[in-house]
């Protein structure tokens, strides 16, 4: 991790049977729903409701994951959601994921959020509660 990423959220999440694959791991794509819970749980704390009619809210432009080591039922993840100093729309986050009871981190990966106005598509700034708390 970079000095200049903040923790803003550390969450846990319980690993589902359906979320395994033919291999008998966490299919790769349930990585980047762990990455979005964590997000969601960050957004709503900050009272900024994620919602299609809110008017304006965030949105991810790009994500990606490393997958590190594989995920298997049963078992809890715990995700830590990091972000870095916001620009004028936008705030880069990262997150690591683990497994409860083991330091190894399993999967680490990023997601670039923007403000946008729902109704004309483009992005606005970021509100000023969101940029206090980075």
């Amino acid at each position: 991790m970079e000095e200049d990423r903040k923790l803003l959220l550390t969450t846990k999440i319980p690993v589902r049977w359906g979320d395994m694959d033919f291999y008998g791991h966490v299919n790769n794509t349930v990585y980047f729903r762990f990455f979005e819970q964590a997000r969601v749980e960050w957004i709503e704390a900050m009272r900024f409701p994620v919602d299609p009619n809110a008017g304006k809210g965030p949105v991810i432009i790009n994500a990606s994951c490393t997958f590190l080591i594989p995920v298997n039922y049963p078992a809890t993840v715990i995700v830590k959601l990091y972000a870095g100093e916001p620009g004028r729309s936008s705030v880069m986050t990262w997150y690591e994921l683990f497994v409860e009871d083991d330091d190894r981190l399993y999967a680490d990966g990023t997601a670039k959020v923007v403000w946008m106005d729902m109704e004309t598509g483009k992005s606005v700034p970021l509100p000023d509660a969101l940029r206090e708390a980075l």
